[in-house]
């Protein structure tokens, strides 16, 4: 099994926790020890972002950390250094890189996947890929040895939820509301949409947008939803000075609540 399934298998029915860093925010060394934080408050997945100057996904607060990381001179290459430095300090770790597409082919897409396998990611989800775009990318991604992972919303057609579950790996990144990260707007976690996915069979599905708090995690969690991803959060904790590790900590407690109400 891959580090995804053999996550999910050990969490057996407790929530996962993902936590996002954007990668050499606010400088490299800063950044290495920020991932090591989030594991230690029990992250069970980190998720990567790779700075770019134009996301269309990202709200103020971690388009704020990419242009601190680029500021610091901070490219692509860079960040795969992070990434293989994680993984040897974390093995059992699963870590998903989140960019765009620009990024991606302006290293030569067969050439970025390679260097991410060679990183030790599990996982690439590119924020800008259409799932009608998808199938190349997805089968070069799988040739790497690297799982796709597709994004799905409540108003996503039965059609795409079927080619997302045919071509992802890993999880499926739900978004709980439209709009980008972090603008403090709750999210609408729909149950509909986890059973949808199932039925379609696709990967976990992972609720993103919308996590700040313990509330937000046991609210996702209730639709049977696999895990959680917090982002914003915990990039402006990290920004602020404030205690990534606690933040996170408290988090994870949120999603270990599911599995406890079950065992009554």
């Amino acid at each position: 099994m891959n580090r995804y399934a053999t996550m999910f298998d050990r969490l057996d029915g407790e929530g996962a926790f993902g936590a996002f860093l954007m990668l050499g925010d606010p400088d490299p060394e800063r950044c290495a020890g920020l991932l090591d934080a989030v594991v230690r408050g029990g992250a069970d997945m980190v998720e990567v972002g790779i700075p770019y100057s134009d996301p269309v996904a990202d709200g103020p607060v971690i388009q704020a950390a990419a242009q601190r990381a680029l500021a610091a001179g901070v490219r692509t290459a860079q960040c795969f250094d992070l990434i293989a430095g994680f993984r040897t300090r974390h093995p059992q770790v699963p870590v998903g890189i989140l960019t765009y597409a620009n990024l991606v082919v302006a290293r030569g897409r067969d050439a970025f996947f390679d260097r991410a396998t060679a990183a030790g990611a599990d996982s690439l989800l590119v924020a800008d890929l259409p799932a009608f775009e998808a199938p190349p990318w997805a089968e070069a991604m799988r040739a790497a040895g690297i799982d796709p992972v597709l994004i799905a919303a409540a108003n996503t057609p039965d059609e795409t939820l079927g080619r997302i579950a045919r071509l992802a790996g890993g999880y499926t990144y739900c978004v709980s509301r439209a709009g980008i990260t972090g603008t403090h707007k709750a999210g609408e976690f729909d149950r509909a949409l986890v059973d949808r996915l199932h039925d379609a069979g696709a990967p976990p599905p992972v609720y993103g947008f919308g996590i700040a708090t313990p509330d937000d995690v046991r609210a996702a969690l209730r639709t049977g939803a696999a895990g959680v991803i917090c982002g914003s959060a915990i990039v402006r904790t990290a920004a602020e000075g404030g205690d990534v590790e606690a933040l996170v900590r408290g988090l994870k407690d949120a999603t270990r609540e599911r599995l406890a109400t079950a065992m009554i």
